[in-house]
């Protein structure tokens, strides 16, 4: 079931997101940084803030390069895309644009 994630602009954000991913409730912390050389990166940890992943880039892609969550499938945490809502025609959000022109969706994991 694909879920959005309201976003914004704050540089260094953090948020908890329970998501159903393959059928089950999975609870996240997810931390949003704007790098200095003009991108954002996330930071997934679970319920308890352990670690799961770091630095992963927010960028837009072609099928199947879309799901910037595809290189960690096997940690069944799902699929995430970074969506252009208004068609711009740049490969990510900036420090002005996250949760206006771009946003997340975060869906199941991907059958192999």
């Amino acid at each position: 079931m694909a879920q959005l994630l309201l976003l914004n602009t704050a540089p260094n954000q953090t948020l908890s997101a329970t998501l159903t991913i393959d059928g089950a409730q999975l609870q996240f912390q997810l931390t949003l940084s704007y790098n200095p050389t003009g991108f954002w990166v996330m930071g997934i940890a679970d319920r308890y803030g352990n670690v799961i992943l770091l630095g992963v880039p927010l960028l837009t892609g072609v099928w199947p390069a879309a799901n910037i969550l595809a290189p960690y499938a096997y940690l069944n945490i799902g699929s995430a895309f970074v969506i252009s809502l208004s068609g711009a025609a740049t490969d990510y959000p900036n420090n002005t644009n996250l949760g206006s022109q771009f946003t997340l969706l975060w869906d199941d994991t991907p059958a192999s």
